[in-house]
């Protein structure tokens, strides 16, 4: 297994980046950077290529809108060269609040949309031109209202640091997770439980892997959460730092009906928490949902107590199959508990 963390920021992403060095030389495999509404991914993920040398770079996540295919073809040329071919494209559809409420585009066939830009960039890297025979990158006319009508599928135009990116997709409903295990490098899933992935996802992953596509290895997954090693109720307590963001996805991440992790929730068999939770929280009462997140959610998700129970809660995450764990250290000293969990899972 695998130790990945998500560069955690308030407010100044470089003090961050900087101290991913420490974590990088304490076993840290892989740092992802999330985009969401705030600043841009690649140019953090750029300036960790400049000040790392080890550690793989990914995006967590770029979504599929709000750049071409090209576009995304071009950052993940770009971050692998600087990077010296530690990229990792990490990709999704986000969700309609992002789409088109920040960036100001349609939301529209999230799966057909997917499909098509893996299947750009994976071309694209092997500099074939790009494909002009899709539903969302097509070669544009004068009757389309282009300048030259002269809209020829171009290839890259500089050679890539590898002819192959990794693509890992963040998905949560079962077809798109299904499409993930049949086209994609890795899957992201968020709000991880080990214990009830399976009665999510596991028909999903099982239908997606029948169909995977030929010359991928196996799915590599990625979930974990907050790692705090501790005895007594001090180390706990802990996980209420968690609350705020189970509360913000479960309950404010789209609207009654268009909230995909209010949908996991209820998958998990949170059916009440989840609908008082969002009500309280598009209700503005932010404190009130947090408070009703599930303990038993939060202790399953994350990594938090004596150093046999995160050992525990390791083991479950492997047999759930995870093949990197993503931790969040709570502590004074986050490179040793880095160091120390990657004895652990190794």
């Amino acid at each position: 297994m695998r130790l990945a963390t998500l560069l955690m920021y308030d407010g100044n992403p470089r003090k961050a980046a900087d101290e991913v060095v420490a974590l990088e030389r304490a076993g840290l495999d892989s740092v992802w950077v999330a985009e969401a509404y705030g600043f841009d991914a690649p140019t953090l993920m750029g300036y960790l290529a400049a000040t790392t040398e080890t550690v793989k770079i990914g995006s967590g996540i770029l979504n599929i809108y709000s750049r071409t295919p090209g576009a995304l073809l071009q950052t993940a040329a770009g971050l692998d060269n600087v990077s010296q071919g530690r990229a990792i494209l990490g990709l999704g559809v986000s969700g309609p609040q992002v789409v088109e409420g920040f960036h100001g585009v349609p939301y529209r066939k999230p799966m057909a949309r997917t499909a098509e830009v893996v299947d750009i960039i994976r071309r694209g890297l092997r500099r074939e031109p790009l494909s002009a025979d899709g539903e969302f990158h097509l070669p544009l006319t004068k009757e389309d209202g282009a300048v030259t009508g002269l809209g020829k599928p171009l290839k890259l135009l500089t050679r890539p640091e590898r002819d192959s990116i990794p693509i890992w997709i963040a998905a949560l409903g079962p077809k798109n997770v299904a499409q993930t295990a049949e086209i994609a490098d890795g899957w992201i899933p968020h709000l991880f439980h080990p214990e009830k992935a399976h009665l999510v996802w596991g028909d999903a992953l099982a239908a997606g892997n029948a169909r995977r596509q030929e010359g991928l290895g196996p799915l590599q997954v990625m979930a974990g959460g907050m790692v705090a090693i501790g005895e007594g109720p001090d180390t706990k307590s802990l996980l209420d730092f968690a609350r705020p963001i189970f509360a913000l996805y479960v309950g404010g991440m789209g609207a009654k009906g268009k909230n995909f992790y209010n949908d996991v929730a209820r998958s998990y068999g949170y059916e009440k928490e989840a609908e008082e939770i969002q009500d309280l929280y598009l209700s503005g009462k932010k404190r009130e949902a947090e408070a009703l997140v599930p303990t038993e959610w939060l202790e399953a998700a994350n990594l938090v107590g004596p150093a046999s129970y995160v050992r525990e809660r390791i083991a479950a995450f492997r047999e759930a199959g995870v093949t990197d764990l993503n931790i969040t250290p709570v502590s004074e000293d986050p490179a040793a508990t880095v160091a120390q969990v990657k004895e652990w899972v190794s």
